[in-house]
């Protein structure tokens, strides 16, 4: 059995590569699987995180103008070379079934190129928002979503994160499988007064409310430190800065960048914090919850409220809810007993996301298990 993924890139830290590796080594081990990763623009990087010696990568170096549209003359151009090599490829390998992790120009033609393979859509990111742009009546934009709804219906399956996601697959071809996490021998002792939080500093991560929370905490708790992970995107960092020490933080509030193994540096913490506007399925939560890290997180659409167990192993807060948020982080920081319950509990609740459990899954999933 061959699986194929098709993506852009593996060189650079991110949720949607973290799950893509951790299925690719899960399915390498497997005698009777090869797995192929088949990258756009991977050039000579080496990859982000650890992938198996018997995963075959493969580039077809087709490197599009991530500063330009898609539509823009020089992408369009690319795309034709992308869809010829693409094609070729896949000719030559004949794949039982080809993943694709995330949104990229060839979504528009993997299911016209794809041979008799099972061709899989993975859908990372929420399309909560989307629905509401819907509701817009004009004929271009009834048939913008007609023609993306059709496109959809093209694939054999389009697999969402979490039951909330799949109510917006209009195809009616859509299966929910969760993100899987590795399970983890350390354990956070919670007794370090930090708090950690981590993605892409970017406004969709909301950073700037956790900040004006972590003014409230501050008051109370000058102690305590809160530490921001994660590679800048579009100079948002050097915004959240200036509100740093505009509120007088710059002792308090650190961004630490970006770290190779983040269970690792979340087992050095006593709470981890999310304010984001929207997340789909967030590996941070995942990887909290594995090193017995109890959570503060908005309940924002549509991720957290599907891995976090209110009051078991964390705090979901009412969306947007800057002084709620406080409240929240300042009474899991005043009580250890508090934290380590949760602790425990994250320890426990977070099997149901082993990769055994998901990968089992995926396995029903495939037509050829």
């Amino acid at each position: 059995m061959k699986i194929v993924f098709n993506t852009d890139q593996v060189y650079l830290h991110g949720g949607i590569e973290k799950v893509m590796a951790t299925k690719a080594n899960y399915w390498s081990n497997n005698p009777d699987i090869q797995v192929y990763i088949i990258t756009t623009e991977q050039n000579s990087h080496k990859a982000c995180y650890p992938l198996d010696e018997r995963i075959n990568l493969v580039d077809l170096g087709v490197n599009y103008n991530r500063s330009k549209s898609y539509f823009s003359i020089e992408n369009l151009l690319k795309a034709f070379s992308h869809i010829k090599k693409q094609k070729k490829l896949f000719g030559k390998l004949k794949p039982d079934v080809i993943i694709s992790p995330n949104f990229n120009f060839d979504h528009y033609w993997l299911p016209f190129i794809k041979g008799k393979s099972q061709l899989i859509k993975e859908r990372h990111g929420s399309r909560y928002k989307e629905e509401s742009t819907r509701k817009n009546k004009s004929l271009l934009n009834k048939l913008k979503f007609m023609f993306n709804d059709w496109l959809d219906s093209k694939y054999n399956t389009i697999v969402v994160l979490n039951e909330d996601e799949k109510k917006y697959v209009k195809s009616g071809n859509a299966v929910v499988i969760p993100n899987p996490i590795e399970s983890q021998s350390i354990q956070s002792d919670l007794i370090n007064k930090k708090v950690m939080a981590a993605g892409r500093i970017s406004p969709v991560k909301a950073f700037d409310q956790l900040i004006m929370s972590w003014a409230l905490v501050n008051r109370d708790f000058p102690d305590w430190q809160l530490d921001i992970y994660g590679p800048d995107y579009l100079e948002t960092q050097k915004n959240l800065m200036i509100l740093v020490n505009d509120l007088q933080l710059q002792n308090v509030v650190h961004f630490k960048g970006s770290t190779n193994n983040i269970p690792l540096k979340m087992a050095e913490y006593s709470i981890y914090a999310m304010t984001s506007e929207t997340e789909c399925f967030p590996m941070v939560l995942l990887e909290a919850l594995s090193v017995g890290l109890p959570i503060v997180s908005y309940d924002c659409p549509t991720g957290p409220r599907n891995i976090i167990t209110n009051k078991s192993d964390g705090l979901l807060v009412d969306d947007k809810n800057i002084n709620s948020f406080a409240e929240n982080l300042e009474s899991l920081i005043k009580d250890v007993n508090l934290r380590s319950t949760m602790g425990k509990n994250a320890k426990h609740n977070v099997q149901r996301f082993t990769i055994s459990e998901v990968m089992n899954q995926w396995q029903s999933l495939f037509k050829f298990s």
